[in-house]
């Protein structure tokens, strides 16, 4: 018996999920051969290295060998990336900001407002429609089985702005996944939130799933009650009595989890619409004020996060490689103006 799964989780959609009964008269076999068997649209070469990236467990234990024998009614859990799917994608010449790229990742510093994914509504236009076209035009070195192509590991919101790694061979996307689907890489990512964040820095620990009132969105469980274990470490870097910007470092990786973790300890990230962050929630109720905070929104139209740091082992070289991004224009400007206005209202 083979189930497939479907998670409402981004970091799970990036994932194929599966759960095998083994027949109660089925003879030892290998694990790989199995595997193409039950999972006949899967290369060999995908299944082998889903298997020595640690995403195949036998009765809720890791397997890392291929040769692993089956045994009658084990259970075996299958967790692999998606495979990029090129023949649906239009290449679009499109300005990408890459600071570094080698024939294994490449890594995108993406501007706010850029769909990461076509989906819904957005089948133009996107990261990966221009990283089509980057990687077509690239005088790369192919294989049948390891051609340059944009793997998807990870994903950021659309008007979040910042630091995003793509895979562009199978088993760079294999290795890349596993480190992402055991919180392994090291992300950190600046926002300016509402309010005087009151401790210099703390960690915030709340489940993270659908909103029952919206489905749009994310809530917190601080129970547990519904989601996904979910932490975020937190640091002031500066302070402008009505809004703080702070750096946040993620331990796990869900969807929204700085925008729905910080307005469930008070303060929304500044402009974020989704999270109520789109109008005034501390300061003064002068006139003047409301103007400049709404000279502020304007300047820094969507919301004040951007993926700054990345962190992880190399799929090739096995060594620790770390990127750092500067903050973008708009960020930038919005910072600018709070500070302005603390020095000539202080």
């Amino acid at each position: 018996m083979i189930e497939e799964f479907e998670h409402e989780f981004e970091e799970d959609a990036l994932f194929e999920h599966y759960r095998i009964v083994v027949d109660p008269g089925q003879s030892a076999d290998r694990l790989d051969k199995f595997l193409i068997d039950k999972l006949p649209n899967t290369t060999r070469n995908r299944i082998q290295n889903s298997i020595k990236e640690g995403f195949v467990k036998i009765d809720e234990l890791e397997v890392l060998k291929p040769n692993t024998k089956v045994r009658p009614a084990q259970v075996i859990v299958i967790s692999m990336p998606h495979p990029p799917r090129n023949e649906e994608l239009l290449p679009e010449n499109l300005e990408l900001n890459i600071p570094y790229e080698d024939d294994d990742i490449l890594i995108v510093n993406k501007n706010p407002g850029m769909v990461v994914h076509p989906g819904f509504n957005n089948w133009d236009g996107t990261l990966i429609n221009g990283l089509m076209y980057h990687l077509n035009h690239l005088n790369l070195p192919t294989l049948e089985d390891e051609r340059p192509r944009p793997g998807l590991v990870h994903r950021i919101d659309k008007d979040t702005s910042g630091l995003l790694v793509i895979a562009k061979t199978e088993t760079a996307m294999t290795k890349m996944a596993k480190q992402f689907y055991d919180h392994s890489i090291e992300r950190t990512y600046q926002a300016l939130v509402w309010g005087n964040v009151k401790e210099e820095k703390g960690t915030i620990t709340g489940h993270i799933g659908r909103s029952l009132k919206d489905r749009r969105t994310m809530s917190v469980f601080p129970n547990g009650e519904f989601g996904k274990h979910a932490v975020t470490h937190y640091q002031v870097l500066e302070r402008f009595h009505y809004v703080t910007l702070i750096q946040c470092k993620l331990e796990t990786g869900r969807t929204h989890q700085i925008r729905a973790h910080m307005k469930y300890i008070g303060h929304p990230l500044f402009n974020d619409e989704m999270y109520g962050g789109d109008k005034i929630l501390a300061g003064e109720t002068f006139t003047k004020y409301k103007q400049f905070v709404d000279n502020c929104f304007k300047v820094l139209p969507r919301q004040a996060l951007h993926a700054k740091t990345l962190g992880f082992i190399h799929p090739k070289t096995n060594k620790t490689v770390q990127f750092d991004s500067e903050l973008p224009e708009d960020f930038v400007a919005g910072l600018e103006k709070w500070r302005h206005y603390i020095k000539h209202t202080s």
